[in-house]
Order: C-alpha cells, then sequence, then structure tokens
C-alpha cells in the first residue's frame, strides 16, 4: 500500500469539523486500558477509551458477510489523504481497478485519513462515501466518516491497541 500525507490537508480539515461533532462520550465498555480502540462490528461502532472511563464512540462501516473479522492488534501507520493500491482479494473480485488510486480523489476509497493496523491489510480509514456508515460494507477494513477519522487521527499513535469484537 504506497501512501502519502499532506498535513496541509489535515490542518484545514480539521478546522472545518465543527466543535463537539465527534464528542459523544459514552461509559460502554470495561477492562479496557485508556488509548485503546475497541470496534463492535454488531453495533457498527468505534469506541476510543478516554482516562476517566469513557468512550468516545463513531459511527463505522464493518466489513460485509464473510469479511467481518475480529481480533487484536496495534496501528502500524498513519496516513493523510492516503493513495491506494486494491489488495489481492479486492482486485479478484474487482479487476479493472487501478494498481493505484491516488489521494484525495473522489475514487479513492480511503477517504481524508488512514490508520494501518497490525492485522493483515485492514485499516481504519475516512470514506468518500458518508452513506455506507453503518452498514456491512468493506472487504473487512473499518471505514469512517471524514471527519470523524481526523478526529480519531490526531487522539491516537502508532502503536495505539485495537481490539475488534462481533
Amino acid at each position: 500500500m504506497r501512501m502519502r500525507s499532506l498535513a496541509v490537508v489535515f490542518a484545514l480539515a480539521v478546522a472545518l469539523v465543527p466543535a463537539g461533532q465527534t464528542q459523544a462520550r459514552e461509559t460502554v465498555l470495561s477492562g479496557y486500558e485508556p488509548g485503546t480502540i475497541v470496534v463492535k462490528t454488531s453495533a457498527r461502532k468505534l469506541y476510543l477509551v478516554l482516562d476517566n472511563g469513557q468512550t468516545v464512540a463513531y459511527p463505522v462501516g464493518v466489513g460485509k458477510a464473510g469479511r467481518t473479522w475480529t481480533g487484536t492488534g496495534y496501528i502500524t501507520g498513519k496516513f493523510l489523504t492516503p493513495a491506494w493500491s486494491p489488495p489481492a482479494d479486492v482486485r479478484r473480485e474487482k479487476p479493472s481497478l487501478p494498481d493505484v488510486i491516488a489521494g484525495g480523489t473522489p475514487e479513492n476509497p480511503m477517504g481524508a485519513a488512514a490508520m494501518t493496523l497490525s492485522v493483515d491489510q485492514y485499516a481504519i480509514h475516512g470514506t468518500n462515501r458518508p452513506d455506507s456508515i453503518g452498514g456491512f460494507v468493506s472487504f473487512g477494513c473499518i471505514r469512517m466518516l471524514n471527519a470523524d477519522v481526523l478526529d480519531l487521527y490526531r487522539r491516537v499513535k502508532v502503536g495505539t491497541p485495537v481490539v475488534v469484537l462481533r
């Protein structure tokens, strides 16, 4: 996966996010260390555990039937407006896709930012299709609204633990 980052785009995008848009705080998880990302695929929600025992909750799109996964991993990379190279399983289903789709283009499924995971070729990433959030829509990646992925991007670092549950 070839990715590049544009700090200026990130700064502008964060400045455009209305204050408090993704600041819904809930206490719905216990037993996870602060800073952990927990994804509940059945609920199509991603939670960031905060220091005070509360969480920030984000709606997400998750894997289609047969592509949803569970397990643990961690963030291995953070990228703004990443270019995208379709993994082999995506290419098998959609052989007409180009080898690389440039970052920042409407055809790029990664959206405004991506955080790669230590699990297979999965990532937590934005989307240029906001109507897909809340569904079983991906090849296994966790898909977020662009404003939400930018908020999460600035809150976490490489090495952040990620737990995906049914």
